[in-house]
């Protein structure tokens, strides 16, 4: 962030604070969400909706007056590598910013590269202990904005969606229309079914389908996440070990840790841009989460896209929306996976608040651990290190 200062932001579990509700849980004891919050190229609204035993969903939003950073990683095998990224990654990135004079494609794809590292020296010094840290992984989606540009990095299938005004057509009033600004590394897709096989000639099975879905070497459906060691480093257990959680040998690693990133200038045109884990994607469709937020009012709107989710969750298994909302979490993963929003908004530039002009929100590690009444540190307020 060229001319800022910066800081690593931690926060707490509670409520309180900041603009709309701030760390606020609904009647359904498994939601939070902050309602609206100002960033330096306008407003900003995030949602969580647990479904899983532990979340395996992690959120951040950093603000300062000269850049914004935005990240949701979506965790498998557990919620330890989406805990690892959401504590290292912006720190990351921050640092290499510093050292190259601002945020740039390379910086936030060398971040991603030492936070894989440093996740892979975690779970080589504690896997004898730990052995499940070895299938831990997480997908990692990151939008970043400076001096008008922003670059958006992804590994797995996490999005991020823009909402932009179509091109002038007479007097009608100009319709937001969705572009995706990310790609899902998903073997559901063709082209990524086809890169991966096109990466391992020698394996015919590198890809397999089982009951009509899609996975590599029928374990996982991503090709790039942070984490999963057992499919990167094979060498780095024991065969027994190994073979307990990969039945098919390997000859090299078939996950990568190598983002997507695309970078673009910001437009007059450029409305929002909505960041979510898989959870919102499997229930709504680019379309229909961009016409629900340029309909809706902007407080709380990230909560009605994971309301809006829901809901299609229920339909799909033909019950009412209540009926999901009394769920305990763990049997919620039957009816939906865990989701997480932000809705970042980009036409009304905002005075950001905060030590020094620096703000920002994380979103809670366990939403269950939350009460209506739980009032602790607010989760808005940043700590400089």
């Amino acid at each position: 962030m060229r001319g800022s200062r910066w800081c690593c932001c931690c926060f707490g579990r509670g409520g309180g604070g900041g603009a709309g509700r701030s760390g606020s849980v609904g009647d359904d004891g498994l939601v939070w969400d902050v309602g609206l919050k100002a960033h330096a190229s306008g407003e900003y609204s995030v949602a969580v909706a647990q479904a899983n035993e532990a979340l395996e969903d992690q959120a951040q939003v950093l603000v300062s007056p000269a850049a914004t950073l935005v990240g949701v990683y979506d965790g498998h095998g557990g919620p330890d590598a989406a805990r690892f990224v959401n504590a290292r990654l912006f720190s990351l990135i921050q640092e290499f910013a510093s050292q190259s004079g601002g945020i740039s494609a390379q910086v936030i794809k060398r971040a991603f590269g030492a936070t894989e590292e440093e996740f892979m020296g975690m779970v080589e010094r504690s896997w004898p202990s730990q052995p499940r840290l070895l299938s831990v992984g997480s997908c990692c989606l990151v939008g970043a904005i400076e001096g008008g540009t922003l670059h958006v990095a992804n590994l797995g299938d996490s999005r991020a969606v823009l909402g932009r005004l179509a091109s002038a057509g007479g007097k009608k009033r100009r319709a937001v229309v969705a572009e995706r600004l990310s790609r899902d590394h998903n073997v559901a897709d063709e082209e990524v079914r086809r890169e991966v096989a096109e990466a391992h000639p020698d394996d015919p099975h590198i890809v397999m389908s089982s009951h009509g879905v899609w996975r590599i070497k029928g374990i996982i459906q991503v090709s790039r996440s942070i984490g999963d060691a057992y499919l990167k480093r094979p060498d780095l257990c024991s065969p027994a070990v190994m073979q307990s959680l990969c039945p098919f040998p390997l000859r090299r690693p078939v996950m990568s840790a190598v983002p997507s990133v695309t970078s673009r200038r910001l437009r007059p045109g450029d409305q929002f841009i909505i960041f979510a884990s898989d959870g919102l994607w499997e229930q709504l469709s680019d379309e229909a989460a961009v016409g629900i937020v340029s309909r809706s009012p902007r407080k709380g709107v990230a909560m009605r896209l994971v309301r809006a989710a829901q809901l299609e969750a229920a339909r799909k298994k033909d019950i009412k929306y209540e009926s999901i909302a009394a769920i305990e979490k763990g049997r919620r993963r039957r009816f939906h996976d865990d989701i997480t929003v932000v809705v970042l908004f980009l036409d009304t530039p905002q005075p950001t608040a905060g030590a020094g002009g620096i703000d920002g929100t994380r979103a809670p590690v366990d939403v269950f651990s939350l009460g209506p009444d739980d009032h602790g540190d607010d989760p808005t307020r940043p700590v400089l290190r």
